[in-house]
């Protein structure tokens, strides 16, 4: 079926040779639906195939700029010779104008990635120009995973098939395109946070965050944001949930080696009293034996400003009546949260700001409602769904687009 078939060192392409032709075929049209890919797919497909390829070479270029006579180069130019050729072969040509099932199909960010990159590699008609374009994309995104999409969700890989216990890192294909605009107000709190990430992708000092406050203030968002702004530097999210904590050594473990700045996130943060494997998460923030990586920093949100419940019965070993000082129960409780080093507030809007979010919110959705008519229905909408918030608002106006939409 395939010629010129490799033996593919550094990318692993073996289960080209033993592939059915039918069931390539099927692979490739959801490879296609997957990105939102048009043209040739066959060679959006290789390209993708290199773009997550981690090998020795892939991996050297994403740490350091590879020298033109470098050994590494030199071993990885019989391998991209031949995919260049394979892109040229042809052996699908069906998918070689392939068109989307759907009229208004659009690639994801990924998708348009790939087919920069695939229109780039088509128009090398040598190995030295292949092999400097696969080079330059290396350097600059880094290769695997990591370097084509975002954020991630970790997950214990399964057993039978990886070593019980480790990591597995599931890409966020259609991550929200939410921007630090679309979070309206609350600009000191989106200012410290985009300090912070700041020096944080600049190699500078940073500390970790916590983002605390009521909910559906824009917490979750603002970290959202942080990926619209800095995916382009280097910067990558990774979210665990409170179960997969015992996942974080691993996790930390697995990313250090890679040339990018990781953020891990975690969401809705808070201890209950009988709960005490907090403590690994304190050791980890700061104070454990091993070095706090440079590339790696913790964020975390929580409608606590104290991550762990308190009972008055903490207040009850005081050392003297009437003392200033707390109980020592007390203190352990509140050091998770003086671990990190910068805490963010994000308070309950008052009706103003309410109703100037809605307001703003209503011009950006073309929404005809206005002025007092408008308020009128924010209050009494908030007044039935859990008080005034950037979320209330936000779902008071995707209600108000659903009744226009109607009507038009």
């Amino acid at each position: 079926m395939y010629r010129n078939e490799p033996e593919f060192l550094f990318y692993g392409m073996e289960d080209l040779k033993e592939a059915d032709e039918r069931a390539f075929l099927r692979m490739l049209v959801s490879f296609a639906a997957e990105f939102g890919l048009e043209g040739n797919i066959w060679q959006h497909w290789l390209t993708y195939r290199i773009i997550t390829a981690e090998n020795p070479f892939s991996l050297t270029c994403e740490r350091m700029q590879v020298r033109k006579d470098a050994t590494v180069l030199k071993l990885a130019e019989p391998d991209l010779d031949r995919i260049r050729l394979m892109m040229a072969d042809e052996p699908v040509s069906i998918m070689k104008d392939y068109r989307a099932p759907y009229a208004d199909s659009e690639p994801s960010a990924a998708g348009r990635r790939i087919m920069e990159l695939s229109f780039r590699l088509a128009e090398c008609d040598n190995t030295g120009d292949f092999c400097r374009v696969v080079t330059d994309e290396y350097e600059r995104y880094g290769c695997g995973m990591f370097s084509l999409f975002r954020a991630f969700r970790a997950e214990d890989k399964p057993e039978s098939a990886y070593v019980p216990g480790e990591p597995h890192f599931v890409p966020v294909t259609e991550m929200s395109d939410v921007t630090f605009d679309d979070l309206i107000g609350y600009e000191s709190q989106k200012e410290t946070l985009r300090a912070n990430t700041e020096a944080f992708v600049c190699g500078q000092h940073a500390n970790n965050v916590l983002l605390y406050g009521d909910s559906g203030t824009g917490k979750s968002t603002s970290v959202h944001a942080l990926m619209h702004d800095y995916f382009d530097r280097g910067l990558r999210l990774i979210e665990i949930s409170k179960a997969q904590r015992h996942l974080m050594p691993q996790i930390m473990s697995e990313i250090k080696k890679r040339n990018y700045r990781f953020i891990i996130y975690l969401d809705d943060l808070s201890f209950e009293e009988n709960e005490s494997d907090y403590k690994e998460l304190k050791a980890m923030l700061e104070g454990a034996l091993e070095k706090r990586e440079d590339r790696v920093l913790i964020y975390a949100t929580s409608n606590r400003r104290h991550l762990i419940r308190e009972t008055w019965g903490d207040r009850s070993d005081m050392e003297y009546n009437e003392d200033i000082h707390r109980s020592d129960t007390m203190e352990e409780k509140l050091s998770l949260a003086s671990r990190f080093g910068v805490a963010i507030f994000y308070p309950k809007p008052v009706q103003k700001e309410y109703l100037d979010i809605v307001r703003s919110l209503a011009e950006r959705k073309g929404i005809t409602l206005e002025g007092e008519a408008l308020y009128d229905a924010a209050r009494k909408w908030e007044l039935r769904h859990g008080g005034m918030s950037g979320r209330t608002a936000s779902q008071f106006i995707t209600w108000l687009e659903g009744l226009q939409s109607q009507t038009e």
